[in-house]
């Protein structure tokens, strides 16, 4: 006890071994609808979702555990979202990358995430992007998940005349997914401890009382969730998983649109680890004189140690999460804290066979998927709050962001919103009379985004 109070300097920052235990916990709850949420995002690119289950599970576990043991500060690292939907939606379902191609080129972003954090790039980067820049790419895509989300729920659908339609509100799986996202947005607006855990009561809401209905009233079974899914044996198939990375590491890097693939996956971890690690900082009190996170420079490391980690056992890039506000708010100040939510999470694989509820449900060939949906659609919903910050005054602003929202909703592709917010930006800023104001860096990344879509559509489409 003794050993565990000096090395994570619990009484230095006037907490507990009690507390840090306790915040452990309450992060760990606020942070586990991504072991499902994650594995059937990570299927539809065609992998084994007991796999990632598994596979997010241990990088989130060994990453997290290994901030708070590094780092010694109260924060949790998973696959993130949104960079998860970036893998499946645009890498292989959009771009035509195998699966262990995406893998690789997370792992190759993670690579340089690491040398980015131990260089001088660092600090480059953060001042040569624009702030309002970086905000509205975060903005977008919390916009492009929720979409995600309301057509999982099936509440926003194909039409041949309008292209998008809302769904058949006469469909009870549907209903189930509407319900499930007005419950998710009840429990959070109303505040109280209950906010925090909004995502995953919901969830067992959605998922066990729908799997409730379908098993007592007729008619319903075909179209609610079911109680179990596949036995603990099915975990194994993490195995088919493990070192796929590296076997998809030369086709990707012999093609050139991995190479605005890898600086997208670079960027958007980049930006929201550093948002994250200065939100959890202010609230656990952890900020220094320079107004970084206590410890700033390992936490980074760390991350991108986890998106290494992750790419090599099989998931999408892993992250620090702001749910780690949770633990916060619970008493958490020190890296012990992290460690007991990375047991957990490690330990979360035992409980595999009891996600059967967040399923997908089959309806005439139509995967519906209400209990996941709603997560996505809530996260999308916090991820538009940097809006407020953005200086819509400023005319090039206004226009590239909005260039970047509208793209990456209606092109279904992340990379391809930060394309057409950075050619705007470069170009507009730099046709201007304060073309000095922009960083050197900021025209070359405009020139490499145009370029990646020149050799799209000359080369692939």
């Amino acid at each position: 006890m003794k050993f565990l109070k000096e090395y994570f300097h619990i009484e230095e920052r006037k907490s507990s071994v009690w507390a840090e235990v306790v915040g452990g916990v309450v992060t760990f709850l606020a942070m586990i609808y991504i072991l499902p949420v994650n594995s059937f995002m990570l299927a539809d690119a065609g992998m084994s979702q007991p796999g990632v289950f598994v596979a997010t599970a241990i990088a989130a576990g060994v990453a997290t555990i290994l901030m708070g043991i590094l780092g010694k500060v109260p924060i949790a690292l998973a696959s993130g979202m949104g960079i998860n939907a970036f893998f499946t939606y645009t890498i292989v379902l959009g771009l035509n990358f195998s699966w262990q191609e995406a893998l690789a080129a997370v792992f190759v972003s993670g690579i340089l995430f690491l040398i980015v954090s131990l260089t001088g790039l660092r600090k480059l980067i953060i001042n040569a992007i624009p702030k309002d820049l970086k905000l509205a790419i975060g903005a977008g895509i919390g916009f492009f998940i929720a979409f995600i989300g309301l057509k999982n729920a099936g509440l926003v659908v194909s039409d041949p005349a309008t292209f998008v339609a809302l769904g058949n509100l006469s469909n009870p799986v549907v209903l189930l997914g509407l319900f499930g996202i007005l419950l998710v947005l009840l429990l959070y607006t109303r505040g109280g401890k209950l906010s925090r855990f909004s995502i995953i009561i919901s969830m067992l809401v959605v998922g066990l009382g729908g799997a409730l209905l379908g098993s007592l009233v007729p008619g319903l079974e075909m179209y609610m969730p079911k109680f179990t899914t596949s036995n603990l044996g099915a975990v194994s198939e993490v195995g088919g998983l493990i070192g796929q990375a590296f076997s998809g590491l030369g086709s990707l890097l012999s093609n050139p649109l991995a190479y605005p693939v890898i600086i997208t996956l670079l960027f958007v971890d980049f930006f929201d680890t550093a948002g994250t690690l200065v939100s959890v900082g202010h609230q656990a009190g952890l900020i220094d004189e320079e107004g970084k996170l206590v410890g700033n420079d390992k936490a980074l490391m760390v991350d991108s140690i986890g998106t290494i980690f992750g790419a090599f056992v099989g998931t999408s890039t892993v992250t620090s999460y702001i749910e780690s506000n949770t633990g916060i708010q619970a008493g958490a100040k020190t890296g012990l804290s992290a460690v007991v939510t990375g047991l957990l999470f490690l330990l979360a694989i035992l409980l595999y066979p009891l996600f059967g509820f967040v399923d997908a449900v089959f309806v005439e060939g139509v995967a519906y998927s209400p209990a996941t949906s709603l997560a996505l659609v809530f996260v999308g919903i916090l991820m538009m709050k940097p809006l407020k910050e953005i200086n819509f005054e400023d005319p090039v602003i206004l226009a590239s962001s909005f260039m970047t929202i509208i793209m990456m909703i209606l092109t279904f592709k992340i990379s391809e919103g930060i394309a057409f917010g950075f050619i705007t930006y470069s170009m507009l800023m730099g046709l201007s009379k304060r073309r000095k104001e922009v960083h050197w860096m900021v025209y070359v990344l405009g020139l490499f985004f145009l370029l990646h879509l020149v050799v799209y559509f000359t080369y692939i489409v």
